[in-house]
C-alpha cells in the first residue's frame, strides 16, 4: 500500500473559526496545483458551494475537509487516482467524548478514527453521508486499511499525518479499478 500514499499530497493550514474557511482551503490547493488550475465545489442538490471540490483545467483531483481549527486538503493527479477522499476529526472533543460514539457506525462502540476512515471513504466514493456510514466496511490492509462502500468501490486507506491532535485519513480508488 505504500504506493498509494506517495501519489497523494496532503497540506493543513490554521483557519478562522467563522466563514471565510473555504478561501484558506482554496489558498491551500491553489499553492499545490499547477498554474491555470480552476477550483469549484457547488453541491448537486442545491447548488451551493458546499459539494465536492472539482478541478478543472488540470489534471488533478482534490478534497477538503475542516477539523479543529485547520483546513486540511488533499491532492492527486488523475492519473494516479480516480478517486479521492480526505477526512480529520479532532483526536478529542469535549462534547463528542461525553456523547461517545456508540452506534455511530452500527452496533457497538466506534473510536474516531474509525469514523474518519468511513468519512474519508464516503468522501472518496462521492455520494457522502447519502450512503449510511454503518454500512462501510473497513478492513485492515498492508501498511493502511480498505474500505468497502455499499453499491460501490473498494477504496484503499491510509492514516496521514496532520496537525496536532487531529486524526486523518485518505481514501483513495486506483484508476485501473473497474469503474474507474
Amino acid at each position: 500500500m505504500t504506493p498509494a500514499r506517495s501519489i497523494v499530497d496532503v497540506a493543513w493550514a490554521e483557519v478562522p473559526p467563522r466563514p471565510p474557511r473555504r478561501e484558506h482551503a482554496w489558498r491551500l490547493l491553489t499553492g499545490m496545483l499547477p498554474a491555470g488550475a480552476e477550483l469549484s465545489n457547488a453541491c448537486s442538490r442545491c447548488g451551493g458551494p458546499h459539494g465536492p471540490v472539482i478541478v478543472s483545467r488540470a489534471p488533478f483531483i482534490a478534497s477538503v475537509t475542516y477539523a479543529g481549527g485547520y483546513a486540511i486538503v488533499a491532492v492527486a493527479a488523475s492519473r494516479d487516482a480516480a478517486a479521492l477522499g480526505v477526512d480529520a476529526e479532532p483526536e478529542h472533543d469535549v462534547r463528542r467524548d461525553a456523547a461517545g460514539m456508540a452506534g455511530v457506525l452500527g452496533d457497538g462502540e466506534a473510536t474516531v478514527r474509525d469514523w474518519v476512515r468511513v468519512e474519508a471513504a464516503l468522501k472518496a466514493d462521492g455520494r457522502g453521508l447519502r450512503v449510511e456510514p454503518a454500512t462501510v466496511v473497513v478492513s485492515a490492509a498492508a501498511g493502511g486499511w480498505t474500505a468497502a462502500v455499499p453499491d460501490g468501490e473498494v477504496y484503499i486507506g491510509w492514516d496521514a499525518p496532520g496537525p496536532p491532535g487531529i486524526l486523518v485519513s485518505v481514501a483513495v480508488l486506483s484508476p485501473q479499478s473497474p469503474a474507474a
